[in-house]
């Protein structure tokens, strides 16, 4: 029997492992920048212009050549005339001669002959003449360079880049109307046991209703996947085998959950090894340690392969397989397998770069028992404590059926595989969860 595999091995060589859709034909569709919000972009998209498009003022003030404040004693102030305004959307038409200054509101272009701002809360003006202390600016002050955020011919976001609401000001201050980005990513979801009830059938004797399908398929949504759910299976190996194949077809992969345990009614792992290929499928992970990942053939042509890790990452995506992940069916193990393994492949296989947890240091508030050889996540609620620094508490019972533990989670404390117990006090890792539930 195969040890457990450490949950970092397992990253890794999922990150090996997967090439994303975008090396793909058919891969790349180009949207609209009002319906591109959410997607990845599929290639680097490069500035047509500068970005400002000309030197601009950052502030509402009056512009001025920056050379006249050295010609101004200590303590004395500079006073210019008032020869016009500059309007955003509307420059002042002239040149600016010595000792002249233009009114001048912010997002306005520099008139020719200025390259400073003096803010308007700075000066005196008493009819044409603005009046302003000569020390404490510098020349050039306030003004946004042409170019300052973005030059012409460079990259402006780069191919992977998930095109949220600044990615898409951004594209969107470059007049770009349409975007090329990555086709939604399709992923199937089944939940498998002859003991799982959908919502609506009359409860029986040993069977519970599924939450699964649900706390699944609501994080593939907030990822943006297009979501193929075929409900529950039984444990019966055609229906299984049928649904595997069935999902192939239509999906870039397969999330199940049950199954993947050593119990005589848990198929997946052999399904898996008859229908395609099995990567690995125990983790020393809590919770979650039955963890099934690998690929099902569109088109089977040898059903006893047995599949053998690369050494170096393959460069071609096997368009006649699927990725499969094969989830445990307890609930919290389901969820937390779900982001520490299955988001991060998902988001390399959508083309995006998979974003790391974020983990924040925070002083844990009682002791935690824990063995070295397994990567622990345990959830837990962080606050602020009275000395303004991070603490944090577990929800309570850590088993992995306990979704109430996990609705009163704002983090997850990640103890590392080589790591053992936690004395009170003690600072740990916490994982945000904001977002991602």
């Amino acid at each position: 029997m195969h040890p457990d595999l450490p949950v970092p091995q397992a990253q890794a060589l999922l990150a090996q492992m997967i090439t994303p859709l975008t090396v793909c034909a058919g891969a790349t569709e180009h949207l609209p920048l009002p319906q591109a919000g959410g997607r990845i972009l599929a290639q680097d998209l490069i500035s047509p212009v500068d970005v400002p498009p000309h030197n601009n003022s950052a502030m509402d003030g009056y512009a001025f050549a920056g050379c006249a404040l050295g010609t101004v004693p200590a303590g004395q102030t500079l006073a210019l005339t008032i020869v016009g305004t500059a309007l955003a959307g509307q420059p002042w038409d002239g040149t600016l001669q010595a000792g002249q200054a233009v009114r001048i509101m912010t997002g306005a272009v520099i008139p020719t002959g200025a390259d400073t701002v003096v803010a308007q809360e700075q000066v005196t003006v008493t009819g044409t003449t603005v009046t302003l202390p000569a020390n404490g600016l510098p020349p050039g002050a306030n003004v946004r360079l042409r170019g300052e955020d973005l030059a012409q011919g460079h990259i402006a976001l780069p191919q992977g880049q998930p095109l949220h609401a600044a990615a898409l000001g951004l594209a969107a201050s470059l007049g770009l109307a349409t975007l090329p980005v990555v086709r939604r990513l399709r992923v199937a979801y089944f939940s498998t046991g002859d003991e799982i009830l959908t919502l609506g059938d009359a409860p029986r004797p040993g069977a519970v209703f599924d939450s699964n399908r649900y706390t699944i398929t609501s994080m593939l949504r907030n990822m943006g996947v297009e979501i193929i759910d075929l409900g529950a299976i039984s444990d019966n190996p055609q229906a299984l085998s049928a649904s595997f194949l069935q999902a192939s077809e239509v999906a870039d992969a397969i999330i199940t959950s049950g199954g993947v345990s050593m119990g005589t009614a848990d198929h997946t792992q052999a399904l898996m090894q008859e229908l395609g290929e099995v990567a690995f499928w125990r983790l020393a992970l809590r919770p979650g340690r039955p963890f099934a990942v690998g690929k099902i053939h569109k088109k089977i042509t040898n059903k006893n392969s047995d599949f053998a890790i690369p050494e170096s990452a393959n460069s071609s995506q096997n368009s006649e397989s699927t990725w499969l992940f094969g989830l445990p069916g307890n609930p919290v193990a389901a969820m937390v397998s779900f982001l520490a393994l299955v988001r991060p492949a998902l988001q390399r296989l959508m083309g995006a770069t998979p974003t790391a947890p974020l983990l924040v240091p925070a002083r844990c508030s009682h002791s935690i028992r824990k063995q070295p050889g397994r990567t622990e996540y345990l959830r837990a609620q962080v606050s602020t404590g009275a000395d303004g620094q991070l603490a944090v508490r577990t929800t309570g019972a850590q088993g992995s059926g306990l979704l109430h533990s996990m609705v009163q989670a704002n983090c997850l404390i990640v103890l590392a595989h080589d790591q053992g117990s936690v004395t009170a006090g003690d600072s740990v890792p916490v994982w945000l969860l904001d977002g991602l539930l």
